[in-house]
């Protein structure tokens, strides 16, 4: 009787700005591994880290698969096959593939995965890490996708979601996606909340398909697999896929912002939350784009929030001394802007009183009084009376104490999306049904 062998395999940055698809790769490799009957103790990994990292390619997605096989060796050397065949290394892929083949993944593989999550984690720190641990890699190019790879077998779901992600047949690729609009609205209103970031309402648009050459054909993020199922049923087209495979993932969860950004060291592309004051009036450029500063502990952070986002009509109703929350990424100083915290979400904890001063009120005539000149007081056109001072009156202010998002359009992947609001899925085991995997042809 063959040994088994429990086997963790790690692979990122396959693909590039102009095509292939690092998910498009895991569904070729479980198709592959299907023929093999391994046996998949999870669905595939879909994990998400830094979005603001400098070299990330679209979504910087990295996946990891967990199977039972009795013949590890030979699967290691045929992976490695794919990921020299389907990697877009001639247009800048970095791919970087790690096996580990233990029941159990020691805790140091969610501490790195967390790291790459809030910061840039250098090249040298993932092959220090490999080096460390004794680790099998394969890779190509400079070993980029090493980081995404270790960080992706051992992630720690706090809280997860599903994607399905249905492809393309090769002889669609590069043209147009036809997806009808109706569809994908009608599709949203049947399975909300289940699902989620499919369409937005505010601009009638469609969110769950991408717009370059790449082999995939629309994602349906939501809770489970069924509710992404249910929805990817409902989406019509004029193109038929090519075939889907369901994801276990970290969107939607607004992971990489759940660390304090320390103020006195903020590292450029790191990404958290700050929690202080308002100093001084929030200014609108040209464009509509909004920029304020926020002090914290006596050291003041400058903050931008830009148009699409439309959280702009939010951070222009600021004024000095409120209270708020914001999440988001740091970008690198230049020689043009000043490092500054591009807003994701904006939470208003404390709203100062807007108070001015106002002439006094006649208090026969409940009228405002006239001044008659400088220095000398205020005089009712009415009735006569005077007074010598203004008043107090407070302004209603036009923003609430609440939790502020970006339009859906502008959501990024980890984006936590309203109906998510202290939704957590810590326990949806794996359902080893041929549903979470199709071939349609």
């Amino acid at each position: 009787m063959k040994e088994v062998s429990i086997l963790h395999i790690g692979f990122d940055d396959t693909d590039s700005r102009k095509g292939m698809c690092t998910t498009f790769l895991a569904y070729k490799i479980v198709e592959y591994l299907k023929k093999e009957k391994v046996k998949f103790l999870d669905y595939p990994y879909l994990i998400r880290f830094n979005p603001n990292v400098p070299w990330k390619t679209r979504g910087n997605g990295a996946v990891a698969l967990k199977i039972k096989t009795e013949k590890p060796q030979l699967i290691k050397k045929n992976i490695v096959k794919y990921i020299k065949k389907y990697s877009a290394v001639k247009d800048g892929a970095n791919p970087g593939l790690v096996f580990y083949e233990q029941k159990d993944i020691p805790e140091n593989f969610a501490k790195f995965g967390k790291m790459a999550l809030h910061r840039l984690v250098s090249r040298n720190e993932a092959k220090k890490f490999v080096h460390d641990s004794g680790l099998e890699t394969y890779y190509l190019g400079n070993g980029q996708g090493l980081i995404g790879a270790i960080g992706a077998i051992g992630y720690d779901f706090r809280d997860h979601t599903f994607e399905l992600i249905s492809y393309r047949d090769k002889a669609n690729l590069g043209k147009k996606r036809e997806i009808f609009k109706d569809s994908v609205e009608k599709m949203q209103q049947l399975t909300f909340p289940k699902t989620f970031n499919s369409f937005d309402d505010s601009k009638k648009r469609i969110l769950i398909a991408p717009h370059g050459p790449d082999p995939v054909f629309f994602g349906v993020r939501g809770e489970d697999p069924d509710a992404v199922i249910k929805g990817a049923s409902l989406v019509k087209s004029k193109e038929k896929f090519y075939g889907y495979m369901v994801f276990r993932s970290n969107q939607g969860t607004g992971d990489h912002l759940q660390n304090e950004l320390d103020v006195t060291d903020l590292k450029p592309f790191s990404s958290g939350y700050i929690t202080g004051k308002i100093s001084g009036k929030p200014q609108t450029i040209l464009g509509g784009h909004v920029f304020f500063s926020i002090s914290v502990n006596g050291i003041t952070v400058k903050c931008a929030v830009y148009k699409p986002t439309k959280l702009n009509t939010v951070a222009e109703k600021l004024m000095e001394g409120d209270l708020v929350k914001i999440g988001g990424g740091i970008r690198k100083s230049s020689k043009k802007h000043k490092q500054v915290l591009n807003v994701e979400f904006l939470e208003v904890l404390e709203l100062q009183k807007h108070v001015i001063m106002v002439n006094p009120i006649c208090v026969k005539c409940n009228k405002h009084m006239k001044s008659k000149g400088k220095n000398q007081g205020y005089q009712c056109t009415k009735c006569g009376n005077t007074d010598l001072t203004k008043v107090k009156q407070e302004i209603p202010r036009q923003i609430q104490k609440q939790f502020y998002l970006p339009i859906a359009s502008a959501h990024r992947h980890l984006t936590r999306p309203m109906q998510r609001t202290g939704k957590i899925n810590s326990k949806i085991e794996f359902n080893n049904s041929k549903r979470w995997f199709s071939k349609t042809n």
